[in-house]
């Protein structure tokens, strides 16, 4: 693949977003929630709204080979064989998977982090152990089988760029233990975060991101209760009053505070099952609609949301799931109905007509 083709779809992705498309949503939210029964969801959004990024999902057999592409535009970087079969979620090209869960429960995401990272500077000399920013979820999936695994493969590759002017994305890394990480490469360092709260957006740093939660202290769910306030006394008006003061903008931070409060307060569950609909429930406060992000004046992207998909995977019963920006209707592949030994690489639509069905109700 040439280089002029990698910046042109790196474009598209946003992974590019530099100044002429920072505007355009470029989100990710990222939550986490354990069922009854010890399983482990993780479920998050995809943003992106300059167009359609033709998002597939691949079935990765174990034992298939690709190699990495470079900056220099060539696909001679890291041999990744991949150990362990995978399903994958991937936007604009199949090679670059965006969320995943592997045979062994491991699941990882990459999400947009602009502004704030910087990955090593690419040595021709290390191309045998050098991956792409955009490939390094596939990468994970198929070499690690739990996030301890995923502790020392960092350790033994270096991440880079495919464009120079590329921005970068951090990643989250969990298992079905319940343990979690998030990567972020800054002054060319990776930097290992345990992420014990299990919410991740984008930019600042993922260590800010915490620290900005204090801010927020006063949160409770439930309602307020009534005090009184010099002559006069102060009562809520409605339920909720709780969160009185939680952000409502689409700014990483404000989404990442969100996340953070909408998680530790759900209801625990006794199912996964039931606990993957709680997850999309959550997750349908951070759907962005595809006009927030273009100024008065500016015309819209054609298509129905800059919230172009949401997936949640159950690491224990090894189940992805996910609904897009065309049909809402959760869909699921089941890890454990596929022979990883057997099976051929697959890669197909996560819609297969991407148009938005409305199904009418005939009431005689």
């Amino acid at each position: 693949m040439n280089t002029v083709k990698i910046i042109r779809t790196f474009a598209v992705l946003a992974a590019l977003a530099g100044v002429a498309v920072c505007d355009r949503a470029a989100a990710c939210t990222g939550i986490t929630l354990t069922s009854g029964d010890g399983a482990h969801v993780y479920a998050r959004t995809i943003e992106w709204g300059g167009s359609d990024l033709n998002s597939r999902y691949v079935v990765v057999p174990r034992g298939y080979s690709r190699r990495s592409m470079l900056p220099d535009g060539t696909a001679d970087g890291m041999e990744m064989k991949a150990r362990y079969g995978y399903v994958g979620l991937a936007v604009e090209k199949p090679e670059f998977v965006a969320e995943g869960l592997n045979e062994k429960g491991l699941s990882a995401g990459l999400f947009y982090f602009p502004g704030y990272g910087r990955y090593e500077t690419y040595n021709s000399a290390l191309k045998a152990t050098t991956v792409a920013d955009l490939q390094f979820v596939a990468a994970v999936l198929g070499s690690c089988a739990d996030v301890d695994d995923v502790r020392r493969f960092i350790g033994k590759v270096h991440v880079v760029g495919i464009v120079p002017q590329a921005s970068t994305v951090h990643w989250r890394f969990a298992d079905n233990t319940g343990k979690q990480i998030v990567l972020e490469y800054i002054d060319g360092k990776a930097r290992i975060h345990d992420n014990l709260l299990g919410v991740l957006t984008n930019s600042p740093s993922f260590d800010w991101q915490m620290t900005n939660l204090n801010n927020y202290v006063n949160l409770h769910s439930g309602s307020a209760e009534s005090h009184p306030f010099g002559a006069v006394t102060l009562s809520q008006f409605g339920a909720g009053s709780g969160m009185l003061g939680l952000p409502g903008d689409v700014t990483p931070p404000s989404r990442f505070v969100r996340a953070a409060f909408m998680q530790t307060s759900a209801p625990q569950y006794a199912t996964a099952q039931q606990t993957v609909f709680e997850a999309f429930h959550i997750l349908n406060n951070f759907d962005i609609p595809i006009g927030v992000e273009f100024a008065s004046g500016q015309k819209p992207t054609d298509i129905p949301s800059a919230t172009q998909w949401t997936s949640a995977c159950d690491t224990r019963n090894l189940v992805v799931y996910y609904r897009t920006m065309y049909d809402s209707s959760i869909r699921s592949i089941d890890l454990g109905k596929i022979d990883f030994g057997r099976v051929t690489y697959r890669s197909a639509p996560l819609d297969a007509t991407p148009t938005q069905p409305v199904v009418e109700i005939t009431i005689r």
